[in-house]
């Protein structure tokens, strides 16, 4: 397997199983940014089952056109539950509100890109996540240590194309690692 990164900016960490925290079950998440002062990504493969892009939308009284394509709501994570990103192609830039957060994709949490999304342009690929997933300094490293995640690169296809159900299988099998061989335990020697 390959070895871990210093950086994982741009990245997708994928949730071993026996992570210890169910939030995180299954979970692919994005890395948004990695540095030695913490973590921030967002889960992109767990759909909300309590708040629909209607809701979001009518709350931030945003009008969603006929144009507007499907946007599921994804749980981000469980910081900041009630705010709201995009992870996006970088076809798309919210006047200085939009961040690069690795080769060919951007976060914007900014009213603009919903309101272009709702009139049916903004982002050609994107993902609507509310809340997202923060580690403190060295904490994410710590949990790589105890074999709660693997890294692997984010690829088009696995973050925006691949059905939600099927991305952490996607991921893992980018690696070369079949879910069926996975242990919950870290080796010891």
């Amino acid at each position: 397997m390959k070895a871990q990164s210093s950086d994982l900016t741009g990245k997708l960490l994928i949730a071993m199983p026996g992570i210890g925290d169910p939030r995180f079950d299954g979970a692919v998440v994005f890395m948004c940014a990695h540095s030695e002062d913490g973590a921030m990504g967002l889960m992109i493969n767990k759909v909300s089952q309590d708040i629909s892009v209607s809701d979001v939308f009518s709350q931030l009284e945003i009008r969603v056109t006929p144009d507007m394509r499907p946007l599921p709501v994804h749980f981000g994570g469980p910081v900041e539950v009630g705010r709201g990103f995009v992870l996006h192609s970088t076809d798309y830039d919210a006047d200085h509100a939009s961040m690069d957060v690795g080769p060919g994709y951007a976060m914007t949490a900014s009213r603009e890109i919903l309101r272009d999304m709702a009139r049916g342009t903004g982002p050609a690929e994107r993902i609507l996540c509310l809340g997202y997933a923060g580690w403190g300094p060295g904490q994410l490293e710590g949990e790589i240590g105890q074999n709660g995640w693997l890294s692997c690169d984010a690829t088009t296809e696995i973050v925006f194309h691949t059905p939600d159900a099927q991305k952490w299988q996607a991921a893992l099998l980018s690696l070369g690692v079949s879910p069926a061989l996975l242990s919950a335990d870290a080796g010891r020697a």
